[in-house]
């Protein structure tokens, strides 16, 4: 209900329905945009590093004997990994035993893996382009990324390495 003051202006009422209205408006927008906070919350989320860590923490005794058995290899592996266009590069991986020659009978896999975002990983298909030597190309855009490189024999890993490297 309104009502006039002495100098003309109409003075409105607080009522019980203006209060509810007032109530229902204010929830109203923060439900909105919490809903819109959650949407995008759940569409940028890349998912997770470890999906149970009860299996992380028993793998872990395997990963730490397969680095002991890694070491006495005392391999020494090099990879260079440079830009060749904006959005691809080419890994050169070389491989030398003790004796400075290349193990015989190994194979190399690598992965560029986004530090951040799982959907952003690039395998890269690296294949013996000499002896221990072996190459291939990746569609990887600039940052930073985990570069892993494994050598296996058979189905047996023999090496692996995971280095942050930069991509400009």
């Amino acid at each position: 209900m309104a009502r006039a003051h002495q100098d003309g202006r109409v003075r409105r009422e607080l009522t019980g329905r203006m209060v509810l209205l007032w109530l229902i408006a204010f929830f109203g927008v923060v439900f909105a945009v919490n809903g819109i906070l959650v949407r995008a919350a759940t569409s940028t989320f890349g998912g997770l590093e470890t999906a149970s860590s009860y299996q992380a923490g028993l793998a872990f005794d395997k990963e730490r004997a397969a680095a002991a058995r890694q070491d006495e290899l005392h391999w020494t592996v090099t990879g260079k990994l440079r830009r060749t266009a904006p959005d691809a590069a080419v890994l050169t991986v070389s491989v030398q035993g003790p004796d400075s020659r290349a193990p015989a009978g190994i194979s190399a896999t690598a992965r560029l893996i986004h530090p951040a975002d799982l959907r952003h990983d690039h395998d890269i298909a690296l294949r013996a382009v000499g002896d221990g030597v072996f190459s291939g190309q990746a569609v990887a855009e600039a940052g930073q990324w985990d570069l892993e490189i494994s050598l296996l024999r058979g189905d047996e890993r023999m090496f692996r390495s995971l280095t942050r490297v930069r991509l400009e």
